[in-house]
């Protein structure tokens, strides 16, 4: 080390010797000319704020997001418990907010939740991160790799948001995200409205100046968190999503699938095309089960319910409904009792109604409740009807005989 051989320094011209070869020895630097509405460059702080627990008194550390506007220097930051998909996304949300409008492109950091592969050719942007863009209308152009120059302009933000921010907020304790987040939502608004040096304005002013009209105008609907994952059709044509069930056509039994989960809605996609659309579910039944997502004997079953049965046994008559109620009533579970509903049901078709009425009373008064059982009454009713209709035997028809009319 140089203090270990030169106890005593080094004279000025060894010195300035020196520094000239380190100088040169220096990789040159581009000056980056930003026009106004172009880029933000995003990226999280290296350190953190903590956040204490109001029961426990436990510290927990959150991370600081900081994004800033290429020509005005804008500063936007927030606190955010992680760096994962869901805080990166949604800060953007919040972020483009702030600006009132969308940048043309975004250069952040390799950060796994923005680039699922660092490449200087071809880096890959993360899917979900690369659809929020384009619900804005915004590209995503990511740094090279290792090359924090590249965003010198974010770096240096970074570094004035983390002594701005934790400095006037080192004193403070914070007891939930939201509060931190209000005490640095007021750091940044006396940030952004405090002078530049060299510029002599502020970079509010400077932003209202020249880079608010230049700005992309923000959708109608804000955009919401997707998560994406691929799941595989069960025998009873549904995907778990979150330990809760959600049907699909039963055509795609086996095959594997896409699902794209929002807080609200959980959508199904199969070979690029959206074959299935359910509402979240949070509480509640566990599987969400569409009637059309069914084979048609399922379907069916499906709509099997004592009401149906009722009403279906009550256009026959009063009686038929009685007995399909007995049959219910019976059964220690109704849904035991559908099948023999069905069979007795069935058996009743194309039937005379007056007579149908007479056999359910029958197998009412009798305590018949099965199926084997009213089809015997029916059969014994049907015997019994034949034989009133059917003329007495005689012995031989001549033209001789009277009859009974004759003597009327």
């Amino acid at each position: 080390m140089p203090w270990a051989t030169q106890p005593g320094g080094y004279c000025y011209s060894r010195f300035c010797d020196l520094l000239r070869g380190f100088e040169r020895r220096l990789t040159p630097v581009m000056r980056q000319h930003h026009i106004a509405g172009d880029k933000a460059l995003v990226d999280y702080s290296g350190k953190r704020i903590g956040i204490a627990d109001p029961e426990t008194g436990e510290i927990r550390e959150a991370e600081i997001f900081v994004g800033v506007l290429g020509a005005s220097n804008l500063t936007y930051a927030e606190a955010t418990w992680t760096q994962s998909l869901p805080d990166w996304t949604v800060a953007h949300v919040r972020m483009f907010r702030f600006f009132g409008g969308a940048p043309k492109l975004l250069v952040p950091d390799n950060l796994k939740s923005g680039v699922n592969k660092a490449s200087f050719y071809d880096p890959e942007i993360n899917r979900t991160y690369g659809a929020m863009a384009a619900h804005y209308g915004v590209g995503v152009l990511p740094a090279r790799p290792y090359k924090p120059r590249d965003k010198a302009k974010v770096e240096a933000g970074v570094r004035f948001a983390q002594t701005y921010i934790l400095g006037r907020l080192r004193r403070l304790t914070f007891f939930s995200l939201a509060e931190c987040n209000a005490a640095i939502a007021l750091a940044m608004q006396r940030m952004n409205d405090r002078p530049m040096r060299k510029l002599g304005v502020s970079r509010r002013e400077l932003f209202d100046r020249i880079e608010r009209s230049a700005l992309l105008p923000l959708p109608a609907d804000d955009w919401e968190f997707a998560e994406w994952g691929r799941a595989r059709v069960n025998l009873d044509y549904h995907i778990e999503v979150h330990d809760f069930l959600y049907s699909v056509p039963h055509a795609l039994i086996r095959a594997e699938v896409e699902v794209r989960a929002t807080a609200r809605t959980v959508e199904v996609f199969h070979r690029g095309q959206r074959v299935a659309a359910h509402q979240r579910r949070y509480m509640g039944r566990k599987h969400g089960t569409t009637p059309e997502h069914m084979p048609s004997s399922h379907r069916r079953y499906a709509e099997w319910s004592p009401e149906r049965f009722r009403r279906w046994a009550a256009k026959i008559g009063p009686n038929t409904e009685g007995l399909i109620c007995a049959v219910l009533a019976s059964r220690p579970h109704p849904e035991q009792g559908f099948r023999t509903c069905l069979g007795i049901l069935r058996s009743y078709r194309s039937l005379d109604a007056q007579r149908l009425e007479a056999v359910s009373a029958r197998a009412v008064e009798l305590g018949v409740l099965n199926c084997k059982g009213v089809a015997a009454l029916l059969a014994r009713n049907a015997d019994s009807a034949a034989a009133k209709d059917e003329r007495p035997p005689t012995l031989f028809d001549h033209a001789n005989l009277r009859g009974p009319g004759y003597y009327h």
